[in-house]
């Protein structure tokens, strides 16, 4: 951990059907590093993951963010590891896939105050540990595309789409044109309908870490245990 260049707690499914088939669609396994041979679903699918096979399959929690001046790894292992002690499990009823702003994501179904809830206690208490975005860091957000709140939000806290702007989701595709959209919308939601966890649980914080070749890996998983 001592090279990563950023650092996120995210959501990443544990082993099994759901983690090995969303590590294939992507083309890599966050957890092991390992590349995976892509499914041909008539979709151009190395093409439409660009972007979510850099940082692995995940839902976000606290989004990248580099150490603070005088902190290191092990202070934010412990952090973690305190928050992860406290806090319960979230359980919703399952997945769908939507279209969201052109790329496509599954998002959970049902009701989202406990996972807004756990999302806005990770962000806070981490915060101490996040090192201030520098002016590049800021101009790649497009300050002049955010709301006022969601610019407050991007000072406040390093990232616009936080506290209530915050919208789980688990990237499947790079943006797309409308008619690959709804294509792929449809393929993937049969593709994926055998193996999508039913209740849909987030059991863990997961601790992931950007090394200098910039493909984000998991490496370690926090049991939410409160």
């Amino acid at each position: 951990m001592p090279d990563a260049k950023r650092f996120a707690v995210y959501y990443a499914p544990r082993p099994g059907a759901f983690a090995d088939r969303a590590a294939c669609w992507l083309g890599r396994d966050p957890e092991t590093g390992d590349r995976r041979t892509q499914p041909d679903l008539g979709l151009p699918a190395a093409e439409i993951t660009a972007e979510p096979r850099r940082y692995g399959f995940h839902g976000t929690i606290k989004p990248p963010f580099r150490l603070a001046p005088g902190a290191a790894p092990a202070d934010l292992d412990r952090a973690l590891r305190v928050l992860a002690a406290r806090s319960k499990p979230v359980t919703m009823p399952g997945l769908r896939i939507a279209n969201l702003d052109g790329f496509l994501a599954f998002v959970p179904l049902g009701d989202t105050a406990a996972l807004q809830r756990l999302g806005e206690t990770v962000v806070r208490d981490l915060d101490p540990l996040r090192a201030p975005l520098t002016e590049a860091e800021i101009a790649r957000r497009r300050p002049h595309r955010l709301s006022p709140r969601q610019r407050d939000l991007l000072d406040q806290w390093g990232y616009p789409f936080v506290m209530e702007e915050f919208r789980f989701h688990l990237t499947l595709t790079d943006r797309l044109p409308a008619a690959l959209a709804m294509q792929a919308q449809a393929v993937l939601l049969a593709h994926f309908a055998p193996v999508l966890p039913r209740p849909f649980v987030i059991a863990d914080l997961c601790l992931f870490e950007e090394p200098e070749d910039g493909l984000f890996r998991l490496v370690h998983r926090y049991a939410l245990t409160g």
